[in-house]
């Protein structure tokens, strides 16, 4: 055998060893992607099921006039549904609501958490157990707290019988339509805070102790600390706490059901829009328009923390 000859077989069999390895590496990563898809196909089956698939029939509805009685029936409306949402009163009452109740509850629930936080990671004397009663509202259930506070903002209930013991002025705190508002802001402020008092609780104590001393021998008061060390460090956290503050207070749905009878009353003046894509959804019947106001408060929700990320990273960075 010539060397030319044998330089090309070995070549050949070195070329047909690397499309062996490279077949059973190709096969190696199917079998391992098949693997993985299968350990992550409960979650994804979950998902698509409950997450996915409800979010693009949403989707769906909001281009159609659905008709339920005598038979379901889909008809293609293009925009109409979203286009009407600019000539419905109803629509610019119950946002105006939400945004109100919005801006109140956020900031006070926040600020509460905080100070709540702030007392409990003091060395106070039963402070375990002051945890304890602080967060009882965040594990009650929401309707049962609801039906309490009814009891509590009656005509004849317990704050107005403090009010009026103390010779403040009293008020109807279900019916005026001037109030009926805040006093669900109040409820949710006592019963929300209490969550997000865990979560800053969690932060304060992971921010070290070296910190403070350090601050401290330099001359720093406790006011000092807390302004140019805790309020820095807890950024991140106070970020998601606003996030999920905001998320869930756009969301308002069972309290002012359960407040107004599901009429959003009195005078509309607990009127949320989430509310409002009920009534129009489970008593009116279309389908299509409140799916299309559900779009559309998604999308407010997500530019409110695109805004809010936003915000927060210009601090970061300066």
């Amino acid at each position: 055998m010539s060397l030319a000859n044998a330089k090309l077989e070995v070549d050949q069999n070195v070329k047909s060893r690397d499309v062996k390895l490279k077949g059973f590496w190709q096969k190696a990563k199917v079998r391992e992607a098949i693997s993985g898809y299968l350990f992550m196909a409960p979650t994804i089956l979950v998902l698509g099921t409950f997450l996915i698939a409800p979010i693009i029939y949403a989707i769906f509805l909001s281009f159609h006039k659905v008709e339920i009685l005598g038979g379901l029936s889909y008809r293609f409306v293009e925009l109409k549904n979203f286009l009407r949402t600019f000539e419905d009163e109803r629509v610019w009452i119950a946002l105006k609501n939400t945004i109100e109740y919005v801006v109140i509850v956020v900031p006070c629930q926040t600020i509460l958490a905080l100070v709540l936080a702030l007392v409990l990671n003091k060395e106070i004397k039963g402070k375990k157990w002051f945890r304890i009663i602080f967060f009882l509202p965040t594990v009650t259930s929401s309707a049962v707290l609801t039906l309490i506070f009814i009891w509590i903002y009656n005509s004849n209930g317990l704050l107005n019988g403090l009010l009026d013991f103390f010779g403040l002025p009293t008020y109807n705190w279900l019916g005026d339509p001037s109030v009926a508002l805040k006093s669900i802001m109040i409820m949710n402020i006592w019963s929300t805070a209490p969550f997000f008092m865990v979560i800053y609780l969690a932060a304060l104590q992971d921010i070290p102790r070296s910190v403070y001393e350090a601050a401290r021998l330099d001359g720093a008061n406790e006011f000092d600390q807390f302004i140019n060390i805790t309020v820095p460090l807890l950024k991140p956290v106070t970020f998601f706490v606003m996030v999920m503050g905001v998320i869930g207070t756009f969301q308002l749905f069972d309290q002012s059901y359960i407040f107004s009878g599901g009429t959003g009353g009195p005078n509309n003046s607990t009127l949320t829009v989430v509310l409002l894509i009920y009534q129009y959804a489970f008593r009116s019947l279309d389908m299509g328009y409140a799916a299309a106001l559900a779009l559309m408060l998604a999308g407010v929700i997500l530019v409110t923390t695109l805004i809010q990320r936003g915000f927060f990273r210009e601090e970061k960075a300066n």
